[in-house]
C-alpha cells in the first residue's frame, strides 16, 4: 500500500515586489499550516520521506509541518520538480519514488494538486486550499503503478475554525 499525502503551501503574500518563487507566506498561511501540521501529528503516522517545491511559501509551509511532526531532515528533499502548476510533474515525481517508501509528503501548488487529487482520488474536490491536505492511498507496492486510488482523506483549515 501506497500513500501519498499533498499538502498545498498556505497563503501567501501579493504585497511585495519579488518573484512568483519567492512570494511569503501571510501570518494566516502560518496559523493555518501550524493547524493542519497539528492534526496530522496528532494522527501518529508514520511518513517516510518529504519533499518540497522550492518557491518560499511551499518550503516555509513545509518547514512547519516538519518541525510539528518531529521529521529527521535527512528524510527530506527539495524538488524543482514540485513547482508545477499542472500536476504532470508532480505526477511524475510520485510514480519515481522509492518503492522502500510507504508514506510520502509533497508540498505544492493548485492547479496542480487539485487536478492529482480528482485524477488519482475517488472524492470530487472543487479546490484543495491553501494549507489543505489531500491524502490519497493506493492498492499498490510500487509507486509506478498508482493510478486510480482512494482518497482517505481531507484537512481543509476552515473545517477546524
Amino acid at each position: 500500500m501506497k500513500h501519498l499525502i499533498l499538502v498545498r503551501h498556505g497563503k501567501s503574500s501579493w504585497d511585495y515586489q519579488v518573484n512568483d518563487k519567492d512570494r511569503p507566506l501571510l501570518e494566516r498561511g502560518i496559523t493555518d499550516g501550524h493547524l493542519i501540521a497539528n492534526l496530522l501529528h496528532d494522527q501518529k503516522m508514520t511518513i517516510n520521506a518529504a519533499y518540497s517545491s522550492p518557491a518560499n511559501r511551499a518550503l516555509h509551509t513545509c518547514m512547519i509541518f516538519l518541525r510539528t511532526l518531529h521529521f529527521p531532515m535527512e528524510n527530506f528533499e527539495v524538488k524543482n520538480e514540485l513547482y508545477d502548476f499542472s500536476g504532470e510533474y508532480v505526477m511524475q515525481q510520485a510514480r519515481e519514488l522509492d518503492n522502500t517508501l510507504d508514506t510520502v509528503l509533497f508540498f505544492g501548488h493548485n492547479y496542480a494538486f487539485t487536478s492529482i487529487a480528482n485524477t488519482w482520488g475517488d472524492k470530487a474536490i472543487d479546490n484543495v486550499p491553501t494549507s489543505g491536505l489531500v491524502q490519497l492511498s493506493f492498492n499498490v507496492d510500487q509507486w509506478g503503478a498508482i493510478g486510480y486510488g482512494v482518497t482517505e482523506q481531507i484537512l481543509f483549515p476552515k473545517q477546524f475554525k
